[in-house]
């Protein structure tokens, strides 16, 4: 009995291996690249909906505070940070937060950002879209 029921349960078990979702959705994740080193930036916001699944995550409204978790890059004025964004997202925006609390709108041209000709600190929030959804990442910069 014991040979024909161990072969029967491989079978089976190797068989719910492969009719088991191999395309499980991974949140995609945002990296600055500068002097050759790779940050990864903080997600804010997060919404996907692919198939019959509908993910939500809403971080902290306040940047600030979302910032205050990111390892502050120590840059020079006009340094170019190069970011990369996973699954190729249709469209990114980028925010600059100054000192004062007002928000600008960041200029980017292939993947970079061009760091202020002013000294201060700048919280960044790149906004991605894709086809299933949009994510928000944030990161801060030092300029000196």
């Amino acid at each position: 009995m014991n040979k024909i029921v161990f072969p029967i349960l491989i079978v089976i078990i190797l068989t719910g291996c492969n009719v088991l979702p191999t395309g499980i959705h991974k949140q995609p994740e945002g990296q600055i690249i500068f002097d050759g080193e790779h940050f990864n930036m903080l997600p804010s916001k997060y919404e996907w909906k692919e198939d019959d699944v509908e993910v939500t995550l809403k971080g902290s409204p306040n940047i600030s505070e979302i910032a205050d978790n990111f390892e502050t890059l120590e840059v020079q004025k006009g340094d170019v940070l190069k970011f990369k964004i996973d699954n190729n997202p249709n469209s990114i925006t980028a925010t600059k937060m100054n000192e004062d609390g007002t928000i600008e709108n960041v200029e980017m041209k292939d993947e970079k950002i061009t760091m202020p000709s002013k000294e201060g600190y700048y919280i960044y929030e790149l906004n991605a879209i894709w086809n299933k959804g949009k994510e928000s990442f944030v990161f801060d910069v030092n300029v000196k």
